[in-house]
């Protein structure tokens, strides 16, 4: 009788602590024990959450620490986050995090702490949810020279616009349905007012441009002051509304810069709707690739999380140090759309187009809507500086016939073959 060979030992266990345990904690939780085995014939190591640490659960963070080699931070928020990843990585632990404000804030120090301390930070689920742009700025472009980054990295404004677009909706109606179907939190102020995706678009700016960027170099503007008759108008101009993140170089340095902004039709980001973010990554070497998918989400945020758990076993190296000191630029060129309710009499075309062409602006196109004794004049104008605009709409806003105060929003005009 023969005796069967010996099987292979048990993959060793790759020991998870798991800190916050809301919607994308308990996902991970969900998801890790169905990927496990394949996780384990890849690299020769079982995931596993050996501990799971939340403000009221009763285990201490530094008990899971111990019991640990990874820690993925999913508590969000400045503290105890920061404090949480510095102790982590000072003890040797690799740190995933889905924390953009963390990094936004901290990015430099807790980079600079990885690799003092010879650990993965990973940040994928930052960043656009399932959407790989931080991997792919990392790494598959690691040799491109990034011009510019331009994206609809915020799933809730995405999906309020597309509705407002799409039937008519108001902003507040639009706003309700997102929140119904969880696309918005019962608080949406960091979303619908541009700050949730300024710190992406600082995350995203200090990996392309390779420069230290802090979230208050980052102009942003949201979109609460948006209506119906913007949409209208947009269809009429043949152009679709998104809120944009955009970082590129200019004059020497960088800007960026979250707002809302019109897109024509060729864009590639023009048919993004719902829910979905998308970015567009612009380089002389490649033209341009854009990358799309669920931007939120549990599930899709946790795949992201465990994408990153995986690199983590097999690591690359750590996020470098800054090889550069980029001036930020906050005064750039854009076309623009311009909204004005004004008296209905003869002149006001020609008053209005006096003023934009002082300040260097000429207009592409006009639609005008006559509303009794008074009108509405929407008007699109070909690029020039954002000051030199602001400027205009100020002297615009002081003549005796405009009805209220000028509505500006930012025109992108580049469509690709």
């Amino acid at each position: 009788m023969t005796s069967e060979p010996a099987g292979p030992e048990d993959p060793k266990p790759f020991r998870i602590g798991l800190i916050g345990h809301g919607t994308v904690g308990g996902a991970l939780a969900e998801l890790l024990p169905g990927r496990a085995d394949h996780i384990a014939s890849v690299t020769g190591m079982r995931p596993v959450i050996t501990g799971v640490h939340t403000r009221s659960n009763g285990t201490s963070f530094e008990d899971v620490l111990e019991g640990a080699d990874l820690i993925a931070e999913l508590i969000g928020g400045l503290e105890p986050a920061r404090t949480y990843v510095l102790q982590a990585m000072a003890a040797g632990k690799h740190v995933v995090t889905a924390n953009k404000q963390l990094l936004a804030h901290h990015g430099e120090e807790l980079w600079a702490a990885a690799r003092e301390h010879g650990v993965q930070l990973r940040f994928e689920a930052a960043v656009a949810g399932v959407v790989p742009v931080i991997r792919v700025l990392q790494e598959s472009l690691a040799g491109a020279h990034v011009d510019r980054v331009i994206g609809i990295v915020n799933g809730t404004t995405n999906f309020i616009l597309t509705r407002m677009a799409e039937t008519g909706a108001t902003y507040d109606e639009a706003l309700k349905e997102a929140q119904a179907l969880g696309y918005a939190e019962a608080d949406p102020t960091d979303d619908v007012n541009g700050k949730d995706a300024a710190a992406k678009m600082a995350i995203l700016a200090r990996l392309a441009f390779d420069t230290p960027v802090h979230i208050d170099d980052v102009t942003y503007e949201g979109i609460e002051h948006l209506t119906g008759d913007d949409m209208a108008y947009a269809r009429d101009l043949g152009l679709g509304l998104k809120l944009l993140g955009t970082a590129e170089r200019v004059a020497g340095g960088i800007s960026v810069s979250v707002h809302p902004a019109f897109l024509y039709g060729g864009h590639p980001l023009a048919s993004v709707s719902g829910p979905y973010n998308a970015v567009t990554v612009e380089s002389e070497a490649i033209t341009e690739i854009t990358m799309s998918g669920p931007g939120a989400g549990g599930p899709q945020t946790a795949s992201a999380v465990l994408g990153d758990v995986i690199s983590a076993m097999i690591p690359p190296a750590s996020t470098p140090e800054t090889t550069e000191s980029l001036a930020i630029i906050q005064d750039v060129e854009s076309a623009f759309y311009i909204h004005l309710e004004v008296a209905d009499r003869p002149g006001v075309l020609a008053q209005v187009a006096q003023i934009l062409g002082l300040q260097g602006a000429s207009v592409k196109s006009v639609v005008q809507k006559g509303l009794g004794g008074n009108a509405r004049l929407v008007m699109v104008v070909h690029p020039l500086l954002e000051s030199r605009m602001l400027a205009a709409v100020e002297l615009i806003a002081g003549l005796d016939f405009v009805r209220g105060r000028p509505r500006v929003i930012r025109v992108i005009e580049e469509t690709f073959e």
